[in-house]
């Protein structure tokens, strides 16, 4: 079944949890074992991706698992909605944190937002591959060339 507008508006990172409560979850945590546990479980909380949307158009290329990426364009509220999945664990993961930065802001907003700084501040590059790394930044270029697109239109 298609992805609804619902299913958009619905999605829950980025109102809860917060950017503040990951930035908060990291700090508190000792090692990153529990970082790595931490990153995993928010992966847990992305919503269902519909299965007739893993197609060619969405799939986030530069990445080592696979990616889709979708988003609706909200026009009563000018903000951008975004459904993200992957086929691996951490990857899922770190999909949600994107998602808990990006998710429901207007275009110009998202594309503001130093999500660089966001990662070096959890130090991210340092801990994980870096095809995984490759990854993240394909994940967020698509998310700006969306943003990008809908702030032209």
């Amino acid at each position: 079944m298609p992805a609804t507008e619902q299913d958009f508006l619905n999605n829950p990172l980025g109102k809860n949890p917060t950017l503040e409560d990951v930035l908060d979850g990291f700090e508190f945590l000792d090692d990153w074992e529990e970082r790595y546990a931490f990153i995993i479980d928010l992966g847990n909380q992305l919503p269902a991706f519909p299965d007739d949307a893993r197609v060619e158009e969405n799939y986030v290329h530069g990445c080592q698992s696979q990616v889709w990426l979708i988003s609706h364009f909200d026009e009563a509220s000018g903000k951008l909605y975004l459904l993200i999945d992957s086929d691996a664990m951490i990857v899922r993961g770190l999909a949600a944190m994107i998602l808990v930065a990006l998710n429901g802001k207007t275009p110009r907003d998202l594309l503001a937002t130093d999500i660089d700084e966001l990662f070096e501040r959890l130090d991210l590059f340092r801990h994980i591959s870096p095809t995984r790394g490759n990854g993240l930044r394909a994940m967020v270029g698509k998310i700006r060339d969306i943003a990008a697109a809908e702030t032209a239109a």
